[in-house]
């Protein structure tokens, strides 16, 4: 069994201990994912005093990535401890030629992780997670992945000079499984689901030859999943300290959204911003191909029953998330709404996006353009409220998506004649 190792000790941390969300047990500040009470799921508690004394002035002093929203995160407050890729401060894109596509009349923006050193939001996550590993006493990184996660583990391990070992789905894209396997750590493909790979990994992590290794996304999850609020932060903070009225989100886990709602939650209640009159709502994103989160909500059920994940947009392809009853919370409780997106419909999304912003997703991008023009056709989201869409990853990493879709839209003779008779000279 992993060995709980103690706390961090470094006194600038705003993290007091970890908090069952389903029964409210507490525990210590270890490498632990699930309540001994309850086995719910663990997150990270913080001292609200302590949140509150960060200013402003004191983020906007910081450094040019997710750590100069250190004083609001679990670990890293001293650079020497850092494992990390600095990810962050990605571009937040004014979308106008987008909104009018999709019948927005407000301000839309697109917050483009795609921006990341390894290309996705994952960097955020695996920066804070693999941090607090460090403070914990582990020496090797590893992780269950349907790609981008896996990219960043192992960047993140061959930058801090240490060992990596990474299991995924072997149907994964090609492009994800060569962005992995380039950083030299282990890489194991499992004849299997993510589920199945998850799995094992939960398995893994409670035998004796895994003691000293921290999964991202199992023994430190909790510390893992709050490095998706700095997404929160950093839109509220490029948006002049506002929290917008809508966002929309993609969803596999459902942790992201649950954690950029949390995010703005802590803004306000930190005093850093005030919340948006009639305060905002999160929508979720899903592809039709494993959308467990979405039909539960639509169903107006709080049980998401398990589905085999199909599908392209094989990021998303969580078949039982983890946090998906609570995705579902934070979308009732303020007030939003879930739908998904097909194949044919995701393929359009990556296209539009990439037509009115030059913004090049992967599909969960495309998941979430389509599902903000169905929530838009719905009436379920409203075209008169700013809005920002989050990309969370490259489309380079899933090229196949839309090869058949798009290519040269002339084939000529290198001469004037051939130019002409193409109609390019009148």
């Amino acid at each position: 069994m992993t060995s709980a190792v103690s706390a961090p000790t470094a006194t600038s941390s705003p993290a007091t201990g970890l908090v069952c969300r389903a029964c409210g047990a507490e525990y210590p500040l270890i490498a632990q994912h699930a309540c001994y009470e309850c086995f719910g799921p663990l997150e990270v508690a913080y001292d609200q005093a302590a949140l509150a004394r960060v200013t402003r002035e004191q983020i906007e002093a910081g450094p040019q990535n997710i750590w100069r929203y250190a004083g609001l995160l679990p670990a890293g407050q001293d650079p020497a401890t850092r494992v990390t890729l600095d990810p962050g401060l990605t571009p937040l894109v004014s979308a106008p030629a987008l909104a009018a596509a999709v019948g927005l009349r407000a301000p839309l923006w697109v917050k483009d992780d795609s921006a990341n050193p390894t290309h996705s939001f994952k960097d955020r996550v695996v920066s804070v997670a693999l941090t607090a590993a460090r403070g914990l006493g582990f020496t090797r990184f590893a992780c269950a992945s349907t790609g981008n996660l896996a990219n960043s583990v192992a960047a993140h391990a061959a930058r801090a000079g240490a060992p990596s070992i990474v299991f995924i789905p072997s149907d994964l894209e090609q492009g994800k499984v060569i962005t992995t396997a380039v950083y030299g750590g282990e890489l194991v493909a499992i004849e299997g689901s993510y589920d199945d790979v998850n799995r094992l990994c939960g398995e893994l992590v409670e035998t004796d030859e895994f003691e000293d290794t921290a999964f991202v996304n199992v023994n430190v999850r909790p510390f893992y999943a709050e490095g998706s609020k700095t997404l929160g932060y950093e839109v509220a903070e490029q948006l002049g300290w506002r929290i917008p009225a809508q966002v929309v989100i993609p969803m596999a886990s459902g942790e992201l959204l649950t954690k950029v709602d949390k995010a703005f939650s802590e803004l306000v209640e930190a005093g850093l911003v005030e919340a948006p009159e009639g305060g905002w709502k999160v929508f979720g994103a899903q592809s039709a191909g494993c959308n467990p989160i979405a039909t539960a909500l639509q169903a107006g059920t709080d049980e998401i029953v398990p589905v085999k994940p199909t599908g392209i947009a094989k990021s998303l392809n969580i078949g039982d998330p983890a946090a998906g009853a609570y995705a579902i919370e934070a979308v009732r409780r303020t007030g939003g709404w879930m739908d998904y997106a097909d194949d044919d419909e995701i393929r359009a999304g990556i296209r539009l996006l990439a037509e009115t912003t030059g913004v090049f997703a992967e599909t969960a991008g495309g998941t979430t353009v389509a599902v903000l023009k169905k929530l838009v056709e719905s009436g379920k989201l409203d075209p008169e409220k700013e809005t920002v869409v989050y990309n969370t990853g490259e489309g380079l990493k899933t090229l196949d998506a839309v090869a058949e879709q798009v290519g040269p839209t002339h084939r000529i003779k290198p001469s004037l004649r051939g130019a002409r008779e193409a109609g390019l000279l009148g």
